[in-house]
């Protein structure tokens, strides 16, 4: 689902900051060899992942969710400069992949892969964090809230992706939409959580900004 006319999308693409050159090949490689595409966070939300995290300029990030390490390095160029970036994704045969792109960046011995689990990965990091990232399945998303807000510095920041589910939030759920339905509640705890302030933005599918207070 556009929420924008594809004219206004490539009008806001090509009026934000340049996809470096990395990203692009790692976004081409992917679209040629790896399932599901369309989960790569993209030129757009990529700029914008990474401005965040400039803005922030954390010491600490985690990402729940690696996929092909798009995200992992747009997250990256925020890094303070002994930072660094624990990102968790359970599927074995992208690790290389991953890794591949990592080692040509400039934070190669900054990010950290874990593979496996992220619920059990999770409360095994001791660390505290000053930006999250989670863009994995969606059914654990509410989990993955609960796990990380004891983990998040004070004025930390934490981004959700897809949480508008192309549109399905407006939608009537079926009955075994069970990925719309947890959506729904995982925003609405975003809204009533006091431990939190947020703000959703209708960037690609949906990405909520929350800042721990």
């Amino acid at each position: 689902m556009h929420f924008l006319s594809e004219e206004l999308d490539s009008y806001v693409a090509n009026h934000s900051e340049n996809e470096p050159e990395l990203l692009a090949q790692l976004n081409k490689e992917t679209h040629q060899k790896i399932l599901q595409p369309r989960m790569l966070s993209g030129h757009f939300q990529g700029r914008v992942l990474s401005m965040l995290s400039k803005i922030i300029h954390p010491n600490t990030i985690l990402e729940i969710g690696t996929y092909t390490g798009y995200a992992t390095l747009c997250l990256a160029e925020g890094l303070a400069e002994n930072g660094t970036i624990d990102t968790l994704d359970i599927e074995e045969e992208l690790v290389d992949f991953q890794r591949k792109y990592f080692d040509k960046s400039p934070w190669a011995n900054q990010i950290i892969q874990h593979l496996g689990d992220a619920i059990e990965i999770i409360p095994t990091l001791n660390k505290k964090y000053d930006l999250v990232f989670i863009d994995a399945d969606k059914e654990n998303y509410i989990s993955y809230f609960h796990l990380i807000i004891p983990m998040m510095n004070k004025g930390g920041i934490i981004l959700s992706d897809n949480v508008l589910w192309s549109g399905k939030v407006l939608e009537e759920i079926k009955p075994n939409d069970i990925t719309t339905k947890i959506l729904l509640e995982y925003n609405q705890l975003l809204k009533e959580d006091n431990r939190v302030e947020t703000v959703l933005l209708p960037i690609r599918d949906g990405l909520t900004v929350s800042r721990v207070k």
